[in-house]
């Protein structure tokens, strides 16, 4: 039985093989899933991908389904109640900045049509297709995602450094990064 190549950061890890197998750079067009994203992105600055892979289920419950309508109206007790949740990242300034950044993205779908056509929007809709031989050639920013995250921080969105930015656009499959020997390369 032979096994398909998949990109090196993934390999081991059952959980983050299926993530790679799955989701990791499939195009994203639903608002919802692209606020999932963002949000996971978000905290996972400073920490590994893994950890927050990890810990998404608890997320997902703690932030009501990713739910930017509710999570845009969380007042401090829900903030001191996810705070001692020991199922997430209990960062206050993380925890704080899902609040503010479900507001912006609230605007920003009223300004564009929906959060997609903004996002999708800096790569006119198709996504980037790199040809890396090995996952560890893929860069952690870019001048786009330097254009992007400038933009959003002036939108008032928190937590999205150039590397977050970049983050999200590898997961989300606004640019492709799978190594060119993986087998999904050609299939997203």
């Amino acid at each position: 039985m032979s096994t398909k190549h998949k990109c090196g950061w993934c390999v081991g890890d059952p959980l983050y093989e299926a993530y790679h197998d799955n989701e990791w750079g499939v195009p994203v067009y639903d608002d919802a899933t692209l606020f999932e994203f963002l949000t996971l992105e978000t905290f996972q600055a400073g920490l590994s991908w893994i950890t927050v892979l990890r810990k998404r289920d608890n997320f997902r419950k703690a932030f009501d389904g990713f739910d930017y309508i509710k999570i845009a109206s969380y007042k401090q007790p829900k903030i001191d109640s996810l705070l001692q949740d020991s199922g997430i990242i209990r960062n206050t300034l993380k925890v704080k900045a899902a609040v503010t950044n479900a507001q912006a993205f609230i605007k920003v779908q009223k300004e564009f049509g929906s959060f997609s056509k903004y996002i999708w929007g800096f790569v006119d809709g198709i996504p980037i297709k790199n040809k890396l031989k090995t996952y560890k050639d893929a860069p952690a920013n870019t001048p786009l995602s330097d254009t992007i995250s400038k933009d959003l921080k002036n939108r008032g969105f928190k937590f999205v450094g150039s590397t977050v930015v970049y983050a999200h656009m590898q997961a989300t499959g606004m640019v492709n990064d799978h190594e060119i020997g993986c087998f999904r390369f050609e299939e997203v």
